[in-house]
């Protein structure tokens, strides 16, 4: 069941990536960040109010440092979309999100098996190859930069929501959404980023992406309740290859020998986890 959660967790990311991408390139990426911010808001509240639990205040306090994380990451990848460095960003910031949580899974005594091992060995290339832009070479140094504070971001965020106990409730993920939405304003404002919407399909896109990653969040959480942390973040991690296979088939975007190379990495992956 963790890896059924982990693997709907990235299908979900996959597509608020996919609708959150479209959205910017039609408007501004800061306003689609902050509208997204807001969605997964309104979404981990409905989530937490139709469901019961009883958080402790260690529980919030983990739900508003995986804020603090998904804030960050969401700001340094939409700082890397907007200075047209993604090619460099996504892969490190993807690679980035998955290492981290492997690396607090082991300090907290997590051992997964060898096939568990290989899946990682696997995932880890097919990442970074699933999510470099072909030809992208403008800015490398920066784009590091940038993926780098992305992945921490994330990996923080997938580190510190998968603290949150089983009977805590989904109360530590609407913290987590309304630390991440303050971070994000306040990090475009301190940019000197324009993030106020101007136009509906920017608060529709932002919305619907952000409702998508509370539901890919949600999953997580419930996968590290059920599994491994390990198995959760290197599975859900996998998400790029769903978006780059919608960008694919829905925008007939070219799958490059590379990124085909990762799908295959990533295939390879997810088989090798769930026998293991």
């Amino acid at each position: 069941m963790g890896v059924i959660l982990a693997l709907g967790a990235a299908v979900a990311y996959g597509l608020s990536d996919f609708v959150g991408g479209v959205t910017s390139r039609r408007g501004s990426p800061w306003p689609v960040a902050v509208m997204c911010a807001l969605g997964g808001l309104l979404g981990a509240v409905v989530v937490a109010v139709v469901t019961t639990g009883s958080p402790s205040g260690p529980d919030l306090a983990w739900g508003a440092l995986a804020g603090v994380g998904s804030g960050l990451g969401g700001a340094f990848l939409y700082r890397g979309l907007a200075g047209g460095r993604m090619g460099v960003v996504a892969p490190v910031s993807a690679v980035g999100a998955a290492l981290l949580p492997v690396v607090v899974a082991l300090a907290t005594g997590e051992r997964p098996g060898a096939l568990v091992w290989w899946g990682v060995a696997a995932a880890l290339p097919g990442i970074w190859l699933v999510s470099r832009e072909p030809g992208e070479q403008r800015q490398v140094a920066a784009g590091i930069t940038d993926g780098a504070l992305a992945g921490l971001g994330f990996g923080l965020l997938f580190a510190a929501i998968g603290q949150v106990p089983d009977g805590a409730g989904y109360w530590p993920l609407a913290v987590a959404q309304a630390v991440g939405t303050v971070s994000v304003v306040v990090t475009a404002t301190a940019l000197g980023q324009g993030w106020r919407p101007r136009s509906g399909v920017e608060v529709g896109g932002g919305l619907l992406a952000g409702v998508l990653a509370t539901l890919a969040a949600l999953g997580f959480l419930l996968s590290t309740q059920t599994g491994l942390m390990t198995v959760a973040a290197v599975l859900t991690s996998l998400y790029p290859a769903v978006t780059v296979l919608l960008a694919a088939a829905l925008l007939r975007e070219r799958v490059g020998g590379g990124q085909g190379v990762g799908l295959a990495c990533c295939a390879l992956c997810v088989v090798l986890v769930a026998a293991g």
